[in-house]
């Protein structure tokens, strides 16, 4: 990840903000982590003089409906959604947060404030436990994320997600309606509808992160532990959707279709190990047999987003393609 070399003075009314919350006098600006998407605001590593938390993160979203997207799609709808998404992560830290253990690790919530259209999250910051960022993983490593994935889910089964997305991940159906008015049409436009139902109508709901790519996975300098961060789309959901997401977001095509059932074996192997004081055996075995049924599913769902989106996507490849075949021909 690259950081903006630039100073960065930080407002009075955010610095006044970071001061009451931890009870220190001295706060300052280390870097600029990234941008928020479309520029609408930024997350900032900060220094301070708690004994705490010697240093924090703040995420600082200030949304311009006339800012730029940079796919182009540029519509009420999309902003909305946006604006949604911030609401959804600030009520995810605040209600939900504390309920992960060292298991499903995510950054502890330390303050929030929402003022003149700005909002402000107030992170503990997890650099020095897990410093390091991927873009990619070989095919060893993935295990550590479907494990948090595992127990995430195994600790949210069931939950309603008040205050969250009613339906979790981004892409889903109902709330890419312009993608889908862009989708050709053909097989996969003809079965979204379907596919959308199957993963809704699920029996075993649980909370998805909804955004579960590997730049969204903070890992510990020997890659053997991992936390999540960014969760404006979590909400409920079938547990396998942030799988396929996660699997398209760090393996090569060749990797996803070498190692499809034993990444898999992995995922629920932790699921089953997670819940075993949670739900009896037999009911283990049907939420296995459900979402291993929705696998291809999913995967084909988030294809019929990416087709309407952005059709020259580098995701969309041979595993995909074949994939989505072999699913539509077994609806």
């Amino acid at each position: 990840m690259s950081y903006s070399l630039k100073p960065f003075v930080l407002e009075e009314r955010i610095a006044e903000f970071v001061r009451s919350v931890l009870g220190v006098t001295d706060v300052d600006v280390v870097e600029r982590i990234q941008s928020l998407w479309g520029e609408q605001g930024q997350i900032l590593r900060l220094r301070t003089n708690s004994n705490s938390h010697p240093t924090c993160v703040l995420k600082h979203i200030c949304l311009n409906s006339q800012a730029h997207h940079p796919r182009g799609w540029n519509t009420s709808v999309s902003f909305q959604r946006k604006v949604t998404s911030y609401e959804v992560e600030r009520c995810w830290y605040e209600r939900y947060a504390d309920d992960c253990d060292v298991a499903c690790k995510v950054p502890q919530l330390l303050g929030t404030k929402t003022q003149n259209g700005d909002s402000l999250i107030l992170l503990e910051d997890l650099s020095d436990a897990y410093p390091v960022r991927c873009g990619h993983l070989a095919v060893d490593k993935v295990k550590v994320c479907l494990e948090w994935l595992a127990h995430f889910h195994a600790r949210f089964l069931g939950n309603a997600g008040q205050g969250l997305w009613p339906e979790g991940c981004y892409w889903h159906l109902s709330t890419r309606a312009d993608e889908y008015a862009a989708l050709p049409e053909g097989p996969v436009k003809q079965a979204a509808k379907l596919l959308d139902a199957k993963l809704a109508g699920a029996h075993f709901q649980t909370l998805v992160h909804g955004d579960a790519k590997v730049a969204n996975f903070c890992f510990s300098p020997t890659l053997d532990s991992v936390a999540g961060v960014d969760f404006q789309y979590v909400g409920k959901g079938c547990g396998i959707k942030d799988v396929v997401y996660f699997l398209g977001s760090c393996l090569t095509e060749a990797e996803c279709a070498e190692n499809e059932s034993a990444l898999l074996d992995v995922y629920f192997k932790a699921l089953n190990y997670a819940l075993g004081d949670k739900l009896p055996m037999q009911e283990i075995q049907q939420l296995e047999s459900e979402w291993r049924s929705l696998y291809g599913i999913a995967w084909t769902d988030f294809y019929r987003f990416l087709l309407g989106w952005m059709p020259t996507h580098q995701k969309i490849n041979s595993y995909t393609v074949s994939l989505c075949e072999r699913t539509l021909s077994d609806l």
